[in-house]
């Protein structure tokens, strides 16, 4: 059982006038762990006690029971709870034992689906640092719910049709060069789109033009549709490659252009409801009632927009995947989007548009500037990725020149490096770019946590430890304690960077979880023959098992050897 559970319980036989909901909610952890491992402040009970909070204190301490603690006392106003060493670290290392890699697994979801709608970088347009938060943050999530019980299903809804495709087709047009395009795809098609958009601040009837171009792609223009199949074909090929690198898969690439079919049965609802209203030729849907701005449907020329085809998604995906929840992993700023979706789909009837929930984050810039395809100003993802497995490559042979396998761990550690960076960053924050912080052994990185997990993987080589459920492993020190707390909430934690959508909490529980391993191994000589050193060994694999664990939800990968 939970601790915290636990001593709810006990303290809601003693105080009826709390909840064992309330208490446990009460409970903290003490400052310092000389203190205690989990206290209740008595404040709450002052008013109906009438006496002072220490003398409540007191009173508790005297009439709890405390079977199966090492100790409770009242220290002021608190009363401190000092758990069962001995009995919880041979529990802890027993499950992780036996338990391996599906320790810290829940049921909450039952099997379940979970839609993610994630990455979706545009087509004709390279593979950016901008599009790494989605991909990583959203391929986190499906891990972390997979955890749970859920099945997640990734979904790349790209950005294959819109306006976009309209400048792209009037550049290729203008000053293509097919043999050059096909030589260099992604890079030609981005300097196309760069200069078509800086000229049309000059010249508006290109933007005119470039609206037209989508029109005929959207009823379907031979030349227009095969200009658009073109510039798609090429674009997956970079980012599958990519994909690869980063070891990321989909279960579905359907994008925007998919439900291009697909948006008249949502039409047709909003106007059998008569929700479909006509402003200034075009036609919206009111959502005042919101406290949203109207949602504009269709455009005065006919041209559907975002929302129209994400609403024709949302009905698609609810129809085929029966999700319990639909996550859209997006920027900030999309916020007033998805709230116009969804209360557009709620006004529809479709209740389960409550199910659907936007997960924003913030930018990432580099010298403090904002990134931006349209202004050419961005850092491509593939050669940065490069760049940090030969930053990585670097550091591991200096550190481990005669490692066999120094290549496949380089790539390890370099791009576990970039997405470890990203995600221990607090969800809705941005960061700056900054490779060398990213790939560095030392300090709050994923090399760190990675090292971490080496070092243990070798002590267990030298000791030839094989570890063995049936044996009475024990620890009471301070520092094996603390690993012990740390591997015993790592459920916990899981379940919250669940609730909370936010792999951070993993991170930085990983990052804890090597700094207080660490820790003790510069204090315990865990090797040496003692009568701990069974425990210790078992401390060792249990703590090694649950890193792996972590970085394995965050996409992260584990090398043996460093």
């Amino acid at each position: 059982m939970n601790q915290k559970q636990k001593i709810a319980e006990k303290l809601a036989e003693i105080l009826p006038t709390l909840s064992t909901e309330t208490i446990y909610a009460l409970l903290e952890k003490p400052k310092s762990s000389e203190m205690g491992d989990i206290a209740f402040p008595a404040f709450s009970l002052a008013k109906v006690e009438r006496k002072a909070p220490q003398a409540i204190a007191a009173d508790i301490v005297e009439k709890l029971d405390t079977t199966g603690f090492e100790k409770v006392v009242a220290t002021g106003p608190y009363v401190n709870f000092f758990l069962d060493k001995a009995a919880i670290s041979h529990q802890v290392l027993t499950d992780v034992i036996t338990e391996k890699d599906q320790y810290g697994q829940l049921n909450i979801g039952q099997g379940r689906n979970v839609t993610i709608d994630m990455s979706s970088p545009n087509i004709a347009k390279p593979f950016s640092v901008g599009h790494l938060r989605s991909t990583v943050i959203g391929d986190a999530l499906a891990n972390i719910h997979e955890k749970l019980g859920y099945k997640p299903i990734r979904i790349n809804h790209l950005g294959d049709w819109g306006k976009q495709f309209g400048m792209l087709i009037v550049a290729y047009k203008l000053w293509g060069d097919k043999a050059a395009v096909e030589a260099d795809p992604i890079s030609e098609l981005l300097k196309l789109y760069v200069r078509i958009n800086a000229e049309a601040e000059e010249k508006p009837e290109l933007d005119d033009e470039a609206r037209q171009w989508f029109k005929k792609l959207e009823d379907g223009n031979p030349e227009a549709q095969e200009l658009w199949q073109w510039f798609r074909d090429e674009s997956l090929v970079e980012f599958n490659r990519i994909y690869d690198k980063l070891d990321v898969t989909f279960d579905s690439f359907n994008g925007e252009a998919f439900y291009n079919d697909k948006m008249d049965e949502g039409i047709q609802i909003l106007e059998d409801k008569n929700l479909l209203k006509e402003s200034k030729g075009a036609k919206i849907v009111d959502l005042e009632s919101y406290n949203l701005p109207p949602a504009l449907i269709m455009k005065t020329d006919g041209a559907t927009l975002y929302i129209t085809r994400d609403m024709a998604t949302a009905m698609y995906r609810k129809r085929t995947y029966d999700f319990v929840k639909s996550i859209y992993v997006v920027g900030q700023e999309q916020i007033n989007h998805f709230k116009q979706l969804k209360a557009v789909l709620k006004e529809m009837g479709f209740d389960w548009s409550d199910d659907m929930t936007h997960i924003t984050f913030g930018l990432v810039t580099k010298d403090k500037k904002k990134l931006s395809t349209r202004k050419g100003n961005i850092i491509l993802l593939e050669p940065t990725l490069d760049e940090a497995i030969s930053r990585a490559l670097s550091q591991i042979e200096a550190k481990n020149p005669d490692l066999e396998n120094k290549e496949e761990v380089a790539h390890a550690v370099g791009v576990g490096a970039v997405k470890f960076y990203d995600l221990k960053t607090d969800r809705d924050n941005g960061y700056d770019f900054d490779l060398e912080a990213m790939v560095s052994f030392e300090g709050e990185t994923g090399p760190y946590v990675q090292y971490a997990y080496a070092r243990i993987q070798s002590i267990l080589r030298k000791a030839d430890f094989v570890p063995n459920a049936d044996n009475d492993y024990k620890l009471t020190d301070a520092e094996s304690w603390d690993i012990i707390k740390h591997i015993q909430n790592f459920s916990t934690i899981v379940e919250r960077a669940g609730e909370k959508f936010d792999p951070s909490l993993i991170a930085k529980y990983a990052i804890n979880l090597a700094q207080a391993f660490n820790k003790y191994y510069a204090h315990t000589r865990i090797l040496d023959e003692s009568p701990e050193r069974d425990s210790r060994l078992a401390l060792a694999y249990a703590t090694g098992l649950v890193l792996k664990e972590a970085l394995r939800l965050l996409g992260v990968k584990a090398p043996e050897k460093m």
